[in-house]
């Protein structure tokens, strides 16, 4: 079989395990009767509270999609133009070196061409008193987060190179298979080697809350050996709180904010939300669906490159000399390509998350038998945060990984009725 006819099958075979998957474990009716429309804005929040949201929403879109726009052009123009190609070609030394600098370098001009955005959007929100912490704290978690793009980008760079040398006609399929195994073992590790790079993590302290948290899982029999809190009031005053890992990782966290800040019943009601993403292997469901979607860009990567052997037009304009398949000098294109793939397949991945989480609000609601606890918490939670309740129904769609601040009170008050 030829290079493309393998990457053809990989896209295939990927695509095929992607709609099995989403079958099997998205729930795609998970409020019994059908999601209620959203309740009006002017019913739950003052014309004061929807005007500040609405102000702080259209600002917020504004710098993130501008500092999107902006990356996305860099990118391409590196990726796809001859600047970036010529000067990756004409980087020396060892091969795992001189991935790690190109990739660097791509990573720096990045950050570097979006920083003002970033600064403009966390001054926005420490005006609205939603962020917490200094300009120095926030700086190092940017450095800590383009440090861990850097390693975890060169490392997959580098395998995907010599999946490459090594297999020239098979390598769309070897890698596809290889990027699906890293997703997986990647959700395992995140908990226990990424995430203390940013919190400090301690167990929720002994008291009612602890009690009850612990109660709420063995009814609903969810293995949970420890409730975490972490110190998200150093740089946020928002509330949230999340579940992450598989099998032995796994873990439920809540932020320290909203253990101090909300009454119990609230905090029982977003525990409820998260145990059910816990109890259904939410965080399974979306490996497995990552998996099956790095298959098929793998695929896809084997199908819109060139093939063949970089030739001698790129040894007379000073590059390395030719390399087979795919070299050093692709990685502009490679991760301009993984930028446009993650833009479009967002409509998708955040598709699915909201029916994640809405099964996951149905759940909460029927373990904890108070609708009145959720239609608060949201309620606060969407103040706190100052979240938009009426977000253009477009940027829903593609961008919104949860349901709205409105459709979650119709839940909850249709679950009440």
């Amino acid at each position: 079989m030829s290079r493309r006819s393998v990457a053809a099958l990989t896209v295939v075979v990927g695509a095929l395990a992607f709609v099995v998957i989403a079958v099997w474990r998205v729930p795609w009716e998970p409020v019994p009767g059908g999601t209620p429309p959203p309740v009006p804005a002017d019913s739950v929040f003052t014309e004061a509270q929807i005007a500040r949201a609405e102000h702080l929403a259209a600002w917020s879109r504004v710098w993130s999609w501008s500092s999107l726009a902006v990356s996305l052009v860099v990118a391409c123009w590196l990726g796809f133009g001859r600047l970036g190609r010529r000067w990756a070609g004409r980087v020396r030394g060892w091969r795992w070196v001189r991935v790690v600098v190109v990739v660097a370098a791509l990573s720096l001009v990045g950050r570097l061409v979006t920083l003002p955005f970033a600064i403009a959007l966390r001054r926005l929100r420490l005006d609205e008193g939603l962020a917490a912490g200094t300009w120095g704290a926030w700086a190092r978690d940017l450095v800590v987060n383009e440090l861990v793009t850097v390693v975890s980008t060169s490392l997959a760079v580098l395998a995907l190179l010599g999946c490459v040398r090594l297999l020239p006609r098979l390598w769309p399929l070897v890698a596809g298979v290889g990027a699906a195994a890293v997703v997986v073992i990647g959700s395992f590790v995140y908990p226990v080697l990424i995430e203390p790079l940013f919190n400090d993590f301690t167990s929720l302290p002994d008291g009612a809350l602890r009690t009850e948290i612990l109660q709420l899982a063995d009814e609903e029999g969810v293995d949970v050996e420890d409730v975490l809190v972490a110190d998200a009031s150093r740089r946020t005053t928002t509330l949230n709180a999340y579940v992450s890992g598989i099998g032995s990782t796994r873990r439920v966290v809540l932020y320290d904010t909203l253990v101090e800040s909300a009454p119990e019943d609230e905090a029982l009601s977003v525990v409820a939300h998260e145990l059910a993403h816990a109890k259904y292997d939410d965080v399974v469901t979306g490996t497995l669906l990552g998996a099956a979607g790095a298959m098929v860009a793998l695929g896809l990567l084997g199908l819109v490159l060139p093939a063949g052997a970089r030739g001698a037009q790129g040894d007379a304009q000073g590059d390395t000399p030719a390399e087979p398949g795919i070299g050093v000098r692709d990685i502009p294109r490679l991760l301009a390509l993984a930028a446009l793939v993650s833009l479009l397949a967002s409509p998708v991945q955040n598709g699915i998350s909201r029916q994640l989480e809405t099964r996951a609000d149905q759940v909460a609601l029927e373990s904890t038998g108070d609708p009145q606890a959720f239609r608060d918490l949201q309620v606060r939670l969407a103040l706190r945060s100052l979240a938009d309740p009426t977000p253009p129904a477009w940027s829903q769609w593609w961008f919104g990984s949860h349901p709205t601040v409105l459709q979650r009170v119709a839940h909850a008050e249709s679950f009440s009725g």
